[in-house]
């Protein structure tokens, strides 16, 4: 919904639009795309994909038309080798990607492509991923992870409640607290996240806090960190956004 509305996060999101430096093409690692395997759009003109279901007409009306980058998509298979890595002609763009993107930057005009995440490795996998793809922040391509630190559907409190579970609190402060975090992925908190005791509860499945893995894989020695908007909806779903540079 926050689409078709004008909130503080999409207030945010529409403000790095602007602020940050413009990129030659984005890469978006969204929880959307949960593969088995690797895989990464490759198409000139990706489709956008109307995931869900319930929503006003007006989502389904959305669309957002980027291109692709063929070029892109043949560099990050090269980049994640050994990795394989499928050049997919038929995903496009799932509401993790333009759900953002459209706030970002409206105009469609830069070239996006997306990179599944592969349900199939553990969290440690995809912050190396995150630390391949970085050298791609030099050559002037921004990369964005979407998803939800807290991101628990089941426990969503409906109807106006938006009274925030303990669990969920503690768990945001957690990621917070430890953003800055700079080590090898088995002594990152963040990359051994299921230690947490409310990590269960704040992720009953991983896809949609595996995308800030990606990020943190890409920051450098002594990175700035920052986090531009953050808040907890629904008592269940952290908005929390982080940016590193």
């Amino acid at each position: 919904m926050n689409v078709l509305e004008e909130n503080r996060y999409t207030e945010a999101w529409r403000k790095a639009g602007q602020i940050l430096p413009r990129p030659r093409a984005i890469l978006v690692i969204s929880a959307h795309w949960y593969t088995r395997g690797t895989a990464v759009t490759a198409m000139e003109n990706p489709r956008t994909i109307h995931d869900f279901g319930g929503f006003p007409q007006a989502l389904f009306d959305t669309h957002y038309r980027a291109p692709g980058s063929p070029a892109l998509a043949q560099q990050i298979a090269e980049i994640l080798m050994p990795v394989p890595v499928q050049l997919d002609m038929d995903w496009g763009f799932d509401h993790g990607s333009w759900g953002v993107l459209n706030k970002m930057y409206p105009d469609a005009d830069i070239p996006v492509v997306q990179l599944s995440i592969d349900a199939t490795q553990p969290a440690a996998w995809h912050f190396e991923l995150g630390r391949k793809l970085a050298v791609l922040r030099e050559q002037g391509v921004m990369i964005i992870a979407s998803g939800n630190v807290v991101h628990n559907l089941r426990r969503v409190r409906w109807g106006g409640d938006n009274d925030i579970y303990p669990w969920a609190t503690n768990f945001n402060q957690f990621v917070r607290e430890n953003l800055a975090f700079q080590g090898e992925a088995d002594t990152h908190p963040l990359v051994n996240f299921m230690q947490h005791e409310g990590a269960a509860l704040s992720n009953p499945t991983p896809e949609h806090y595996l995308p800030l893995l990606y990020i943190l894989g890409t920051r450098q020695a002594d990175e700035a960190i920052s986090i531009p908007v953050d808040g907890i909806e629904l008592g269940a779903i952290s908005m929390l956004s982080v940016q590193v540079g």
